[in-house]
């Protein structure tokens, strides 16, 4: 699992189409990162419990607060321009102090995508977060 996350924070910093991106709410920083699954290597996405598909994203989020990990809860839809929602269904992945949360989507072809979500860590108020991102299916 440590070569899991390795290759996540990896994947978010090293390519800047999947750049991370990061929001903060007083204390806690969200970093938030949207890419095409089959970008992952499959060792990878099986370790994560990823499907690796040409049309299936993922969307890695992680909570920072006072620049330590935190656990909370992520939850959130994705729309497409055609106004089209699909619930994003986020699972928990803990390695070693590392805390993220991923979901997949589907994605049908070069579409700018707007993702809305519900992030709360432990003890804290809820707040939103809006993104538009343009994802681009593997061909």
């Amino acid at each position: 699992m440590r070569r899991l996350t390795l290759f996540l924070v990896a994947l978010c910093l090293a390519v800047p189409a999947l750049a991370e991106r990061k929001q903060s709410f007083g204390a806690l920083d969200v970093h938030y990162s949207a890419f095409n699954s089959s970008f992952l290597q499959p060792d990878v996405a099986a370790a994560a419990g990823l499907v690796r598909s040409k049309q299936q994203g993922v969307l890695n989020v992680a909570l920072v607060e006072a620049g330590k990990p935190a656990a909370g809860e992520v939850r959130g839809e994705v729309k497409d321009l055609l106004g089209k929602r699909t619930a994003l269904t986020f699972r928990q992945v803990r390695e070693g102090e590392s805390i993220y949360y991923l979901a997949q989507f589907p994605i049908e072809s070069r579409e700018m995508l707007a993702f809305s979500l519900k992030i709360k860590a432990a003890g804290g108020a809820e707040q939103s977060l809006d993104f538009s991102q343009e994802i681009f299916p593997d061909e």
